[in-house]
């Protein structure tokens, strides 16, 4: 582990951390608190008022959140579009999950179900338009069975 590593685990940042742009993002972490049982690790206000640097821990791994400054070119999903990005989260109870994050102001986009390559999964999105899905893991399955499974399931008019 090298120095920059130890520092970050001793902040209990992951070396690997999404940085989030939401517009407001102070309510975004308000909101990830809530929806996912989130951890404040810091939230510094930028001259403006506004989220210049927030760190969140969620489920062991870390995200980074910002407000959005179009001046900066920093934007988030509703300034962009959307979002081909999901955050996933393997968790103990993906039903939990979801139905938290959904009572928490979240949008359902794909009710949780088991899924041909193990999983339990569902999916939301946050009111900043992000995406987050939730995964248990039930079978451990070879290479050969979920592409089996994958077969199945598009016979029975799964899309893959």
């Amino acid at each position: 582990m090298n120095e920059a590593h130890r520092k970050a685990a001793e902040m209990g940042v992951s070396t690997l951390t999404p940085h989030l742009v939401c517009k407001g993002a102070a309510d975004a972490m308000d909101f990830y608190a809530k929806a996912l049982a989130a951890k404040e690790l810091a939230r510094m206000k930028g001259p403006n008022g506004g989220i210049m640097h927030g760190c969140m821990q969620i489920n062991g791994g870390t995200i980074m959140l910002v407000d959005a400054n179009p001046e900066w070119g920093m934007l988030g999903p509703d300034g962009l579009g959307g979002t081909p990005v999901t955050m996933h989260l393997i968790v103990d109870d993906a039903d939990a999950w979801q139905k938290r994050a959904i009572e928490a102001g979240a949008t359902e986009t794909m009710p949780v179900a088991d899924m041909f390559w193990g999983d339990r999964y569902g999916m939301v999105k946050d009111p900043w338009g992000h995406n987050w899905a939730f995964a248990t893991p039930q079978k451990d399955l070879n290479e050969a069975e979920i592409l089996e499974a994958m077969k199945t399931a598009a016979n029975e008019g799964c899309q893959t």
